[in-house]
């Protein structure tokens, strides 16, 4: 993941609201909250990808996530939360992520999610269709 990120670079982005149950002892966003915020935007993806595929047989596992933690964000709020995609495998999509406030990226990770057969729970090769709709979020 690059170092000089803009939430401009991201095709897809969606917005989640701060809680002051999200806070620490040291008054800020818990590190923990960071993980279901990029939750959120995978699944902007998720949903996206399930109206374009061909088969519906299929759903999404997190394989991998990366953090950086940037600077720290105050309760109460809005954030920002980017997502595109980088790498297309045979099964596999790594995406990069950032959490915006105010135009400053205050966290970026990096996730790998493997699409599986819901009924074998084995990885699963994306039909055409979604190949075709991930070029949209690269």
């Amino acid at each position: 993941m690059h170092d000089d990120l803009s939430p401009a670079d991201f095709p897809l982005t969606t917005t989640d609201k701060l809680r002051y149950s999200d806070t620490d002892r040291q008054g800020h966003i818990n590190n923990a909250v960071f993980a279901t915020l990029f939750e959120t935007g995978r699944v902007e993806i998720i949903s996206q990808i399930e109206r374009h595929a061909e088969v519906s047989d299929r759903e999404f596992v997190l394989a991998r996530i990366t953090i950086d933690y940037l600077q720290e964000v105050h309760w109460p709020g809005t954030v920002t939360i980017g997502s595109r995609i980088s790498r297309v495998g045979t099964s596999s999509l790594t995406v990069e992520q950032v959490i915006v406030v105010d135009e400053t990226v205050c966290a970026r990770a990096e996730s790998v999610m493997v699409q599986i057969r819901t009924s074998t729970r084995r990885s699963e090769p994306f039909d055409d269709a979604a190949r075709g709709f991930f070029d949209t979020l690269s």
